[in-house]
């Protein structure tokens, strides 16, 4: 009822998110299948030159992720940078942790990142496996993101995969940021389970975050860390390896308004209120972070401790404590670009028109040569 009495005194949110969804349907028909088609027309060249190929798919893959971006921006729901500066992360090896929240999670990241040079297009993203399955995979599958796999034993193996991930693709591809949710899952899926281990090994039962899993932070720094020194028969050989370390590690604490997170589904139908999501920076030299695997545990659980008692805070007071930066860096919106907003999607369509037309004349060109 009290659903209902909301819709009623705001009619108007029905055809404006009717009008939204039908937009990102439509923006998803003409810029998935074409990012797909150019990739696939640009296959042989993957062959020929393949840095100039990772190269091109990078630019794609950002302007496919600044049509992502433009969703939320839309709506309204804008990022507000607060903590230490990054400028110095920008264009080095940087492995990103943060708390997941909800589905809103990455679209604001994707948000953010958009408006800094050159970190979509040399980013990769580790997720859930599922996320292969969505309309989105199949961009994540030709740019080489990693997907894990849940459950214990499946988990253990993908593990091990992510080394290989790291040394034949994450270094070879030039990517330079490296995402990872050392949660393993939303806050409202993973709160209880997290609450239960905390319980079990003594640990602090937190409510704002969860328990971070530490097996993939473990393999990051073993394999591409600043002291490691894996190779694993890599297509990259010692010399590269022991220059193309992770430089920096960004840990970005994700804050929404009094603590009730937007969804996917908000994004898409825009029917909550103009909003601003607080990402709070953290940077530390990777240099710095313990190698010894009980202390790299102690060490990640100390940034969720630290990440449990500034949200705390932020919630109490709609600010973050300032004794966790570095620097006295005031918040800032990030500010997205409307005019090459609408020179992307310009491009995706003229794409679009021109594969159709191309599909269409080999089309008729076969019927042709059978009858």
């Amino acid at each position: 009822m009290e659903n209902i009495r909301f819709l009623i005194r705001n009619w108007y949110l029905i055809p404006k998110g009717l009008f939204r969804m039908c937009f990102i349907l439509v923006n998803n028909a003409y810029c998935i299948p074409t990012y797909v088609v150019w990739m696939v027309l640009l296959s042989p060249l993957r062959k020929v030159n393949p840095d100039i190929y990772w190269r091109i798919e990078g630019y794609f893959f950002h302007w496919l992720l600044a049509m992502v971006s433009m969703w939320s921006w839309s709506a309204g729901y804008d990022v507000v940078e607060a903590g230490d500066n990054i400028s110095d992360c920008l264009d080095e090896r940087t492995l990103i942790i943060a708390n997941h929240q909800s589905t809103a999670d990455v679209p604001l990241l994707m948000a953010t990142f958009n408006a800094k040079k050159q970190v979509l297009p040399n980013i990769m993203w580790i997720m859930d496996s599922l996320f292969k399955y969505t309309n989105f995979g199949v961009v994540s599958v030709l740019h080489q993101d990693f997907f894990i796999m849940s459950g214990k034993g499946k988990r253990e193996r993908s593990l091990q995969d992510l080394i290989d991930h790291m040394l034949n693709v994450y270094l070879p591809r030039g990517r330079k940021w490296l995402v990872l949710f050392p949660e393993g899952g939303f806050l409202r899926k993973r709160k209880a389970v997290s609450q239960k281990f905390a319980i079990k090994n003594n640990l602090p039962r937190l409510e704002n975050v969860t328990i971070p899993r530490v097996g993939a932070l473990h393999i990051i720094m073993e394999t591409v860390g600043p002291k490691s020194t894996h190779n694993n028969n890599s297509f990259v050989g010692d010399d590269y390896l022991k220059t193309s370390k992770v430089e920096y590690i960004l840990d970005i604490t994700i804050a929404y308004p009094d603590g009730k997170p937007l969804g996917m589904d908000t994004i898409v139908f825009g029917y909550r209120r103009p909003c601003q999501t607080m990402f709070f920076y953290r940077v530390y030299n990777a240099k710095d972070v313990p190698d010894n695997s009980q202390a790299l545990d102690e060490w990640l659980l100390a940034r969720w401790l630290d990440k449990e008692k500034m949200l705390e805070s932020f919630y109490k007071t709609g600010k973050f404590p300032i004794n966790y930066s570095k620097g006295a860096n005031p918040p800032q919106v990030v500010v997205q670009d409307y005019l090459r907003f609408l020179i992307i999607h310009i491009f995706f369509i003229a794409s679009t028109y021109i594969h159709f037309q191309m599909f269409t004349s080999i089309y008729q060109y076969c019927t042709q040569l059978v009858y």
